[in-house]
């Protein structure tokens, strides 16, 4: 089999993920497709109605079942018990000196599919990519991200490393079995640098987002006199980055799909006066004892806007949050954070 960057990033590799059982992890999946399946048979009976009763109705149950989802959303307890928080490999304890050294975890496991064929979110492949740019850049790992994040001015972003002295490095909470508050225990992440091994803020984490959006927006904005500065990346790349990859999926999203390293949920309106979906990216962490989410939602430009000066990229609302305790789910609460800012734009 060939796998490339791209399926890497998107996850479609076939590498797996924490569990070793491929059995289990089918059977999960299964699980999740017939949970999509059943919430697509409501939403076809909603359609049905809709179209033989008139839309009132439709509108009604379907702020109902909002209100009743965000309701049991809002009494599940947080840092609730997590299933793939059982994994042990989210509590190793040994030390790799690179990221070469730490492919012996899982390289020689056999792949769960073909690769391309099936989606599996898969932190040791982005372990295998992180092993890809140290040979490609001739640098180390660390060395290279480091250096990315000083161009950035992300100056409070840093390896987790257990040995050194951090200033403002938060200590980390899980629940325990009889449901109390305690310290997360001790891990070692430098076996997944690329995949939860750094340490940030959310000023930093800002400050990427921000990044992000000015290099998605910058080619859109046109008539500068050589004024505006190029983006760290170039827009073309940041919309590859935010353009949904076939076969994908996301977990804390339905309307998304997984693009590259993003999660995207593209802009759509099916009809007048209904649900509306914005194009936005976002994406979620999760590691032993912390949460966390970054979410962009760029704003729709206006041609006519775009030739006023001072309207200048980025345009639209980052969010995003950082939380020191394990399995908080956190992307709608930074969806309706961003909502609300939105409007409020809207509306001046």
């Amino acid at each position: 089999v060939t796998i490339t960057t791209r399926l890497l990033v998107s996850h479609l590799s076939g590498i797996r993920h924490y569990e070793k059982d491929i059995t289990k992890v089918k059977e999960e999946k299964e699980k999740a497709n017939r949970a999509l399946k059943l919430t697509k048979s409501h939403q076809d009976k909603e359609q049905k109605e809709k179209e033989g009763k008139g839309i009132e109705k439709t509108d009604c149950v379907k702020q109902k079942k909002e209100h009743d989802g965000e309701t049991k959303s809002r009494n599940l307890k947080p840092g609730r018990k997590d299933k793939e928080f059982e994994q042990e490999e989210y509590y190793l304890k040994e030390k790799f000196e690179s990221v070469i050294e730490s492919l012996k975890i899982f390289k020689n496991d056999p792949l769960f599919f073909k690769p391309g064929d099936q989606f599996l979110y898969s932190t040791y492949g982005f372990t295998l990519l992180s092993a890809v740019v140290e040979r490609a850049s001739g640098q180390k790992f660390t060395d290279y991200m480091l250096k990315m994040f000083r161009d950035l001015d992300m100056l409070s972003t840093v390896l987790d490393d257990n040995e050194a002295m951090i200033y403002n490095r938060a200590r980390c909470y899980v629940y325990n079995k009889k449901g109390r508050l305690v310290n997360a225990p001790y891990v070692d992440n430098s076996y997944k640098w690329a995949g939860g091994g750094f340490l940030s803020s959310v000023g930093d984490l800002l400050k990427f987002g921000n990044a992000l959006l000015y290099s998605y927006q910058a080619g859109q904005f046109k008539n500068r006199n050589g004024k505006l500065l190029p983006g760290y990346l170039k827009p073309g790349t940041v919309a590859m980055m935010w353009t949904p990859v076939p076969k994908t999926e996301v977990s804390w999203d339905r309307d998304g799909k997984y693009a590259m390293a993003w999660a995207v949920v593209e802009k759509n309106q099916q009809y007048g006066c209904c649900r509306r979906q914005r194009h936005y990216a976002s994406h979620t962490g999760g590691a032993v004892g912390a949460s966390s989410v970054l979410l962009i939602l760029p704003e729709e430009l206006d041609p006519e806007a775009l030739a006023a000066w001072p309207v200048a990229p980025p345009r639209g609302v980052i969010v995003t949050i950082i939380c020191n305790m394990q399995s908080v789910s956190l992307n709608s609460t930074a969806l309706k954070i961003a909502r609300e800012f939105d409007k409020e734009k809207r509306a001046q």
